[in-house]
Protein backbone atom coordinates (compact mmCIF):
# COMPACT_ATOMS: atom_id res chain seq x y z
CA UNK A 1 0.00 0.00 0.00
CA UNK A 2 1.28 3.39 -1.17
CA UNK A 3 0.73 6.76 0.60
CA UNK A 4 -2.17 7.98 -2.05
CA UNK A 5 -4.00 4.79 -0.84
CA UNK A 6 -3.87 6.05 2.74
CA UNK A 7 -5.05 9.34 1.30
CA UNK A 8 -7.84 7.90 -0.60
CA UNK A 9 -8.79 6.21 2.26
CA UNK A 10 -8.80 9.43 4.50
CA UNK A 11 -10.79 11.27 1.68
CA UNK A 12 -13.38 8.31 1.77
CA UNK A 13 -14.92 9.67 5.11
CA UNK A 14 -15.20 13.51 3.91
CA UNK A 15 -18.84 13.57 3.06
CA UNK A 16 -19.20 12.64 -1.05
CA UNK A 17 -15.92 12.64 -1.43
CA UNK A 18 -16.07 9.13 -1.00
CA UNK A 19 -16.56 8.97 -4.71
CA UNK A 20 -12.76 9.43 -4.75
CA UNK A 21 -11.10 6.74 -3.39
CA UNK A 22 -13.80 4.71 -5.35
CA UNK A 23 -13.07 5.92 -8.97
CA UNK A 24 -9.35 6.80 -8.71
CA UNK A 25 -8.12 4.01 -5.85
CA UNK A 26 -7.72 0.76 -7.52
CA UNK A 27 -7.14 -1.47 -4.38
CA UNK A 28 -8.97 -3.35 -2.32
CA UNK A 29 -7.92 -0.39 1.00
CA UNK A 30 -9.39 2.13 -1.15
CA UNK A 31 -12.53 0.25 -2.19
CA UNK A 32 -13.06 -1.14 1.67
CA UNK A 33 -12.43 2.53 3.02
CA UNK A 34 -15.00 3.71 0.27
CA UNK A 35 -17.68 1.54 1.20
CA UNK A 36 -17.27 2.55 4.58
CA UNK A 37 -17.25 6.33 4.12
CA UNK A 38 -20.73 5.75 1.52
CA UNK A 39 -22.77 3.80 4.03
CA UNK A 40 -21.61 6.60 6.61
CA UNK A 41 -22.56 9.16 4.56
CA UNK A 42 -25.99 7.73 3.79
CA UNK A 43 -26.96 6.31 7.38
CA UNK A 44 -26.17 10.24 8.08
CA UNK A 45 -28.56 11.29 5.08
CA UNK A 46 -31.30 8.97 6.01
CA UNK A 47 -31.27 10.18 9.64
CA UNK A 48 -31.08 13.61 9.39
CA UNK A 49 -34.15 13.66 6.75
CA UNK A 50 -35.97 11.43 9.73
CA UNK A 51 -35.07 13.93 12.12
CA UNK A 52 -36.37 16.37 9.83
CA UNK A 53 -39.50 14.92 9.59
CA UNK A 54 -40.25 14.44 13.15
CA UNK A 55 -39.37 18.20 14.31
CA UNK A 56 -42.25 19.22 12.30
CA UNK A 57 -44.87 16.77 13.86
CA UNK A 58 -46.31 18.87 17.19
CA UNK A 59 -45.66 17.38 20.39
CA UNK A 60 -42.39 14.97 19.13
CA UNK A 61 -41.26 18.12 17.55
CA UNK A 62 -38.55 18.45 20.25
CA UNK A 63 -37.17 14.81 19.37
CA UNK A 64 -36.33 15.25 15.84
CA UNK A 65 -34.10 17.97 17.10
CA UNK A 66 -32.63 15.82 19.36
CA UNK A 67 -31.81 13.01 16.43
CA UNK A 68 -30.58 15.87 14.38
CA UNK A 69 -27.94 16.79 17.04
CA UNK A 70 -27.09 13.02 18.19
CA UNK A 71 -26.62 12.14 14.19
CA UNK A 72 -24.30 15.17 13.58
CA UNK A 73 -22.23 14.09 16.57
CA UNK A 74 -22.29 10.38 15.69
CA UNK A 75 -20.95 11.49 12.17
CA UNK A 76 -18.16 13.37 13.52
CA UNK A 77 -17.04 10.38 16.01
CA UNK A 78 -17.35 7.88 13.08
CA UNK A 79 -15.49 10.22 10.55
CA UNK A 80 -12.44 10.48 12.78
CA UNK A 81 -12.44 6.89 13.47
CA UNK A 82 -12.46 6.06 10.04
CA UNK A 83 -9.89 8.50 9.33
CA UNK A 84 -7.88 7.35 11.93
CA UNK A 85 -7.88 3.63 10.98
CA UNK A 86 -7.35 4.71 7.10
CA UNK A 87 -4.27 7.04 8.10
CA UNK A 88 -2.85 3.67 9.92
CA UNK A 89 -3.59 1.60 7.14
CA UNK A 90 -5.79 -0.40 8.74
CA UNK A 91 -9.27 -1.57 7.34
CA UNK A 92 -11.39 -1.86 10.37
CA UNK A 93 -15.06 -1.90 10.08
CA UNK A 94 -16.66 0.98 11.37
CA UNK A 95 -18.87 0.49 14.82
CA UNK A 96 -22.36 -0.58 13.95
CA UNK A 97 -22.59 0.31 10.49
CA UNK A 98 -19.38 -1.37 9.37
CA UNK A 99 -20.81 -4.49 8.46
CA UNK A 100 -22.72 -3.30 5.75
CA UNK A 101 -21.51 -3.69 2.28
CA UNK A 102 -22.61 -1.71 -1.15
CA UNK A 103 -19.34 -1.35 -2.66
CA UNK A 104 -17.66 -4.99 -3.57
Amino acid sequence: MDSNDKIFGILGYIGILWLIPLCAGKTEFCRFHANQGLVLFLACIVLEVAGSILSFIPIVGFVGLIISSLVGLAYLIFMIIGIINAAQGQMKELPIIGGIKIIK
